[in-house]
């Protein structure tokens, strides 16, 4: 395969993967809303380094070593689904608490939405696998180098562009003014969506499928 049409097909493929609703999109939609519009663009920069880490583990032929070494990679899923479910209880407990309006917010306090944005993204290691499979299918046998350099970057401008774009959208005045009316109720939809998949990430280990 062309490697011009290899990088276009791979790039499609992650971008509509990254559009699909999740626990990322719940995490930077929430933290936008609720917290500010900086506070979700540093989730959506956690989520492109996120996607860079999953990346170069695919490029480096680590996804296969996670599907041979089984104990590894159900380790790596039970974790995952238990911190979504830890982010789901606190996110439950607060909802009933006032929400303290800020303003803008120090660098250093982006770091936690920064490392919330990071570790919902790293929460999942099948995420790992589907770059493996993506890569596989279209990655040409013998890669030019020009496209291994070029494919990191790509796939960060996809993930984190696309949650800086949901950033944006519900930072914006009315999404914010209809969170601040029901914040209590959003908060438990987004804890009970985002319980349902860490339970679902581990129920998935427990069972696998035949």
């Amino acid at each position: 395969m062309d490697p011009v049409f290899a990088l276009l097909g791979i790039l499609g493929a992650l971008a509509a993967g990254a559009v699909s609703p999740g626990p990322s999109f719940v995490l930077v939609a929430r933290t936008a809303v609720a917290v500010s519009r900086g506070a979700g663009l540093a989730a959506a920069f956690g989520m492109g380094v996120g996607g860079v880490f999953f990346a170069a583990l695919a490029l480096l032929g680590l996804q296969a070593l996670l599907m041979q070494v089984a104990w590894a990679y159900a380790l790596l899923k039970l974790a995952g689904g238990l911190y979504l479910v830890c982010l789901a209880i606190r996110l439950w407990r607060g909802a009933s608490a006032p929400l303290a309006m800020g303003g803008m917010i120090a660098p250093a306090g982006l770091l936690k939405p920064f490392a919330f944005g990071l570790l919902t993204q790293l929460s999942n290691p099948k995420t790992a696998i589907v770059y493996g499979s993506i890569f596989a299918a279209l990655l040409p046998a013998d890669p030019p180098g020009w496209l291994l350099a070029v494919l990191p970057p790509s796939i960060f401008l996809i993930e984190a562009g696309w949650y800086a774009v949901v950033a944006v959208a519900f930072s914006a005045g009315r999404p914010r003014a209809a969170y601040l009316r029901s914040k209590s109720w959003i908060d438990r939809i987004a804890a009970s969506a985002m319980g349902a998949l860490g339970v679902r990430l581990m129920v998935d280990t427990a069972v696998p499928p035949p």
